[in-house]
């Protein structure tokens, strides 16, 4: 009897607390108040609005053909870089282009997996509009350039895709958007509000705090090496980033 008493110690000492006079403590759990939504309102449509495939033009006006225009989708994007109503979305970190399609899929993955009731998503680019055109199939080369086969949203790093608000926590958006995120045609990644002005401060810390004076951007300024006989036009302008 008193073998097994000792080989229950261990085990009752490592279950239980006790304090200076053997009586049992129980610690006190804290909980952080709940987070209140009285700021935010639920809008009238809280879905995504329908994009439209082609840009309605004037009955005469013929629909002009437009050169690639990468510039439209290298560097950084300026304007539409935050989030409106500073709670979750989607933010491009690479250039691309948008087709219908991708609307489409992100309008109805997110409609499907969003609870209405106390949530909304807002489009933060605008409908397809610049033209890319196509040779017909099997034809040769040359006879002028071809005819218009659909049309796209160019799109620049750092550019808010959809935004998704409403009374919900992070884990929730990320749960829903994650699934369209991957589909996008450039790397794009789900972010927060505070997220974004966490990677802000970083990178302004690292330009700050930086010790090395021999960055890319002297290399290429001061022609060390000569680099500039091997450099593109776009490594001047942004030193290296957004290719």
């Amino acid at each position: 009897m008193l073998a097994s008493c000792e080989k229950l110690r261990p085990l009752l000492s490592g279950l239980l607390l006790h304090g200076q006079f053997g009586q049992q403590i129980a610690g006190m759990k804290f909980f952080a108040p709940p987070i209140k939504y009285d700021n935010i309102t639920i809008p009238e449509k809280p879905k995504l609005r329908f994009m439209e495939k082609v840009p309605q033009l004037p009955s005469n006006l013929r629909a002009p053909k437009m050169q690639k225009k990468l510039k439209w989708m290298r560097g950084p994007e300026l304007v539409h870089n935050s989030l409106v109503h500073k709670q979750y979305g989607i933010v491009a970190t690479g250039g691309g282009r948008l087709r219908w399609g991708h609307f489409e899929m992100l309008r109805l993955t997110i409609g499907r997996k969003m609870d209405t009731s106390r949530m909304f998503a807002i489009w933060r680019v605008e409908a397809p509009w610049q033209p890319v055109t196509k040779q017909g199939q099997g034809q040769r080369m040359g006879g002028g350039k071809g005819a218009i086969d659909h049309y796209v949203t160019p799109v620049k790093s750092g550019r808010v895709i959809v935004e998704l608000a409403g009374k919900m926590e992070f884990v929730e958006a990320k749960q829903i958007l994650d699934i369209v995120c991957p589909k996008l045609p450039f790397k794009a990644m789900v972010v927060s509000h505070e997220m974004l002005q966490d990677m802000k401060a970083e990178e302004e810390r690292l330009v700050r705090e930086n010790l090395n004076p021999w960055d890319f951007k002297y290399i290429i300024q001061n022609n060390l090496g000569g680099c500039h006989r091997w450099l593109s036009p776009v490594d001047h302008k942004w030193f290296g980033k957004y290719l």
